[in-house]
């Protein structure tokens, strides 16, 4: 075993009392910068969360902006500490570009999706509940997250949409107005009093309560069918009446055009026989297919 002479001994402990007076204040410095930025750190995330709820911001992008926004800042963090220790962190920044780079190109799809999930709840132009027609679906939204949302159609399955196309394609809302107008087909049959028919429909609108009187209801006479004249019934009413108006109305209009002896079609055709003896005979088909 080699023995330290009393020079070698006083030579160690000279340098490593010279690297302690050059690191102690470098960890002392780096360990007072972890603590003062975490708190800092801290304090911004609390002040950034206390305005998104003072101005009512959605929930799931407040949280998901705080905890990027922490992450971010933990990192700027420990690369400044870092570098109060004296490590390079050129290299290690370059080294976390290119991995950056790597990633966002692997997951372009899902980053699309991500911007498309921020325009949506930054803009809104639905909300959980609303009833939209968006990417071949009806139904309503049942969530907004920040990658997909869910939509629940009427028949009760989940279909879940991708962000991003929601975001760069047309979403009709039908819930974002208060108020929707109700639209019927009724036919009466050729020969009809369609004034005397107008008059039935409309006291049948305007018995209902859910109807709105203004806009007033119409009764607007719109084309010549194969075996029937045809009305365009439209009235106005709460958004969340629109069914229950229309499948309401369609029979009470029914049972008072009956009530009024006023005959609704049914398909049918004339068809003449011409006899050599010039003799003409009339038969009535009630369906194409006799």
């Amino acid at each position: 075993m080699m023995e330290l002479d009393e020079s070698t001994i006083e030579s160690l402990m000279d340098g490593a009392l010279a690297f302690s007076l050059v690191a102690i204040p470098k960890i002392v410095l780096a360990v007072a910068l972890y603590f003062i930025g975490a708190y800092i750190i801290k304090f911004i995330v609390k002040a950034l969360g206390t305005a998104f709820d003072k101005y009512d911001f959605d929930k799931s992008l407040s949280s998901f902006l705080k905890s990027f926004l922490k992450g971010l800042l933990y990192v700027l963090l420990i690369l400044a500490v870092l570098s109060t220790l004296g490590v390079e962190v050129t290299a290690f920044i370059a080294v976390l570009g290119a991995a950056g780079l790597a990633v966002g190109l692997a997951l372009q799809g899902s980053l699309s999706n991500f911007a498309g999930g921020v325009l949506i709840l930054v803009f809104k132009p639905f909300k959980v509940g609303d009833t939209i027609d968006a990417q071949g679906t009806l139904g309503g939204v049942e969530s907004i997250d920040i990658l997909y949302t869910k939509v629940r159609n009427f028949d009760n399955k989940v279909v879940t949409i991708p962000n991003g196309a929601l975001a760069n394609n047309n979403i009709t809302n039908f819930s974002a107005k208060p108020t929707r107008r109700v639209e019927m087909s009724v036919g009466v049959a050729y020969g009809t009093n369609l004034k005397k028919a107008r008059e039935v429909i409309l006291d049948v609108l305007k018995k209902d309560d859910r109807i709105h009187a203004d806009p007033e209801p119409v009764v607007l006479f719109t084309n010549f069918g194969d075996s029937s004249l045809d009305l365009s019934v439209r009235c106005w009413a709460d958004a969340a009446n629109l069914w229950p108006v229309y499948w309401d109305k369609m029979e009470e209009i029914n049972n008072a055009l009956e009530d009024n002896d006023i005959v609704i079609p049914f398909p049918q055709r004339d068809v003449h026989h011409f006899f050599p003896d010039g003799k003409v005979k009339i038969e009535k088909l009630v369906n194409e297919d006799q």
